[in-house]
């Protein structure tokens, strides 16, 4: 296993517990030596069990280096760049790392999410080092489709798209993805499963780019959003999604910019639907800059800012592409006073964090960023400002 962030750990131990031994593969010292302890880095529900048993149980072992073996899965991350193209280059460094390990009947499988061709990319990537592999090796792809804070359960059951570089690639891939998943697994080729990756969430991307756009639209003309959708939803064929702070994580938030940047002409609409929701988290921080400028009006100081929730969705602590985070750290940098909470991490050098309860009583402002399960029904003082952008005083 390639990469041992929130999909390759949880893959990995799922495969081991199904008897499988499984090396994972990480390039941070610190992360190998915490698996090898029987411990985990991230905040995943029941992870930290699974991972403690099949390290005992000498399943699963981490390195900093691959070795030789009958299966590889890449997942490790492919962000854009700053003008969104696509980044391979963690994929590509992955893929060159295993070359000199691969033997004749191996099956390498890419999960890492990736624009179309990048499968067939890196097979020429390894023949051009390994030409003898040529016929004697199987490549597919097999995008994950999984929730943090359920990814457990999810892998196991969720079904997979499975497209190899020709029909034995595929079966291949299958025949082992049985083992550890009870979903159906849907054969196809390459291409066609890296773009349905690519689609699964520019689809979920427009339809929370609607809903957030509707929150600004709702604020306008001073109606509740929360009710609002809630109603529209009575009607048997609509169902429009919760708006937010806008969108976040290593999926929806970079996905879409993949095919925009290889089909530009193609895909105005979903392009529209990242500007629409980047654009979110923008109209947020002036929200609250405007609350701020408010207060210091009328109370002749600054205010305190409570940002509530920095991860990218609720009860995990993952901060990637995270739009709280970006709403935290913007105000932090405007001079704004802040007191950055989420209770899915701790307090540490890179990162002064506050209790929840406390900022809650030292703020001025409460801004609800991320619905965290410690921010519904918390008791606030009702004398204070709250700005609520993700639904947490309706739940």
């Amino acid at each position: 296993m390639m990469g041992l962030g929130y999909i390759g750990l949880p893959t990995a131990a799922l495969i081991a517990s199904r008897g499988l031994k499984v090396t994972g593969v990480d390039i941070r010292q610190s992360v190998v030596d915490t698996i090898n302890k029987g411990e985990i880095h991230i905040v995943e529900p029941d992870l930290d069990g699974l991972v403690h048993k099949v390290v005992k149980d000498e399943l699963l072992q981490a390195a900093i280096k691959p070795n030789s073996s009958d299966v590889y899965l890449i997942a490790v991350p492919t962000p854009f760049k700053g003008d969104y193209e696509p980044d391979l280059s963690y994929v590509t460094s992955a893929v060159k790392s295993i070359i000199p390990t691969l033997k004749k009947g191996a099956l390498v499988i890419l999960e890492s999410t990736s624009p179309v061709g990048t499968t067939r990319k890196m097979e020429k990537l390894i023949f051009e080092q390994r030409p003898e592999l040529k016929g004697n090796l199987y490549l597919a792809y097999c995008p994950e489709r999984v929730l943090p804070g359920n990814i457990l359960h999810e892998l196991k059951h969720n079904d997979r798209a499975i497209g190899g570089i020709d029909d034995e690639s595929t079966q291949k891939a299958i025949d082992f993805y049985k083992h550890f998943v009870v979903g159906t697994l849907h054969p196809t080729n390459a291409k066609t499963a890296e773009m349905v990756k690519l689609v699964e969430n520019a689809s979920r991307d427009n339809q929370i780019a609607f809903a957030n756009e509707l929150s600004i639209i709702c604020d306008k003309a001073n109606i509740n959003v929360w009710d609002m959708i809630a109603l529209a939803n009575k009607h048997p064929r609509v169902n429009i999604l919760n708006p937010g702070t806008g969108v976040g994580g290593h999926c929806i938030a970079v996905d879409p910019w993949f095919i925009v940047s290889e089909f530009p002409d193609e895909s105005p609409l979903i392009k529209k639907s990242r500007e629409a929701n980047n654009y979110k988290t923008e109209w947020v921080i002036e929200k609250i800059k405007n609350n701020a400028l408010t207060f210091k009006s009328d109370h002749k100081r600054d205010p305190i800012i409570a940002c509530m929730g920095l991860a990218f969705k609720p009860n995990i602590d993952d901060l990637r592409e995270s739009p709280a985070l970006y709403v935290t750290e913007t105000l932090e940098n405007k001079n704004f006073t802040v007191l950055a909470v989420e209770p899915n991490l701790k307090d540490s050098d890179d990162r002064n964090l506050t209790d929840y309860k406390e900022a809650v009583n030292k703020a001025d402002i409460i801004v609800y960023l991320v619905a965290h399960k410690e921010f519904i029904n918390l008791k606030t003082n009702p004398n204070k400002s709250i700005l609520d952008f993700c639904g947490v005083l309706k739940k």
